[in-house]
């Protein structure tokens, strides 16, 4: 194998080939570590968002119905947990450019 031994990492590239259910399944099935469609950010620019609708698909995917707000927050940190270090990066570091995107709109609309 090309990497065998060796830390690597391969990135998509949104094509459809590879955002194909058959093809997420497959990588989900074989690939240590991988980050799916739903998981990978798209860019800095709308990483934060993109995070933020991550934990929204988590918790609202759980089978489980909440029935206060202590389940509810139960559901939420346990998938927090689950959320790869490296998008918590990618998050943490899109907020600063972010806020100056804000502060430059003078809060008006943005994408």
């Amino acid at each position: 194998m090309m990497f065998e031994n060796q830390p690597f990492i391969f990135q998509q590239d949104g094509a459809p080939t590879h955002t194909a259910n058959s093809t997420q399944r497959w990588l989900q099935t074989n690939i240590p570590d991988f980050i799916s469609k739903v998981e990978l950010p798209l860019s800095c620019q709308t990483s934060t968002s993109r995070f933020l609708s991550v934990v929204h698909f988590r918790v609202s995917a759980c089978s489980k119905s909440h029935i206060s707000i202590g389940s509810l927050r139960q559901s939420l940190m346990r998938e927090w947990a689950k959320i790869p270090q490296e998008m918590l990066c990618i998050a943490v570091c899109a907020v600063p450019g972010r806020l100056k995107a804000v502060i430059k709109k003078k809060g008006g609309y943005m994408e």
